[in-house]
């Protein structure tokens, strides 16, 4: 499997957002991670549209856009024309979550879900096929630098096998407290994709960290 790494812009210095971006984006960084909070579903509140506008026009790296919102069908068609590469909406919120993944990809994007710590992956099942990322959160979400949940290594290996039982292509991605403490053992339990926001704009030399987090899972191949 390919290691993808997406900072995520969350923990980035909005005051020099261009350097930050450019930063990354030279350090080899796969994806940008766009945390967009309404502060319903979660207690924060972020940003929107103008800001996926706005890193669209920096970087030609892919936009891996994370709803952290409810009613997430109202920004579909929206989120897509500003850029997004990936709409990844939250099950928890997704009553009708075939009819959203649709949406999601009749709109230009790849269609993901992500769960909290709490919810269960048959929350999922029965779209696994569907899917063109599960996300994992390994936190639970509305605020960057929180503590890895331990026990969602086991989830993730869990996850990694429905994907693969259900003949998923689908991308599998961790999202929560992902530094060099806990990188290669997410990657062994199956994840390919990671989210990391606070290792990577915390660190002095942004690219070095993404290296170090890149070569930390193809050492434990």
């Amino acid at each position: 499997m390919n290691v993808r790494i997406a900072p995520s812009i969350l923990s980035a210095d909005f005051g020099h957002l261009a350097d930050e971006i450019a930063r990354i984006e030279a350090g080899g960084a796969d994806w940008v991670h766009i945390d967009v909070m309404d502060g319903r579903f979660v207690p924060n509140l972020t940003y929107g549209a103008k800001v996926i506008e706005t890193v669209r026009k920096l970087t030609a790296l892919p936009l891996d856009v994370h709803l952290m919102v409810v009613e997430p069908e109202r920004y579909v068609e929206t989120f897509a024309a500003a850029g997004a590469s990936t709409l990844t909406l939250h099950a928890e919120v997704a009553p009708h979550m075939h009819r959203q993944l649709c949406r999601i990809k009749e709109a230009g994007c790849l269609a993901g879900v992500a769960l909290n710590p709490s919810t269960s992956l048959e929350a999922v099942r029965e779209v696994a096929t569907d899917l063109d990322l599960l996300l994992v959160m390994t936190v639970n979400p509305g605020f960057g630098a929180q503590t890895f949940i331990r026990h969602s290594i086991d989830k993730v290996r869990r996850a990694r096998a429905l994907l693969d039982a259900s003949g998923s292509r689908a991308l599998l991605e961790v999202d929560g407290g992902i530094n060099r403490e806990t990188i290669a053992e997410v990657w062994r339990a199956g994840a390919d994709t990671f989210v990391a926001g606070h290792a990577v704009f915390a660190s002095p030399d942004p690219g070095a960290e993404i290296a170090a987090l890149r070569q930390l899972c193809m050492e434990t191949v």
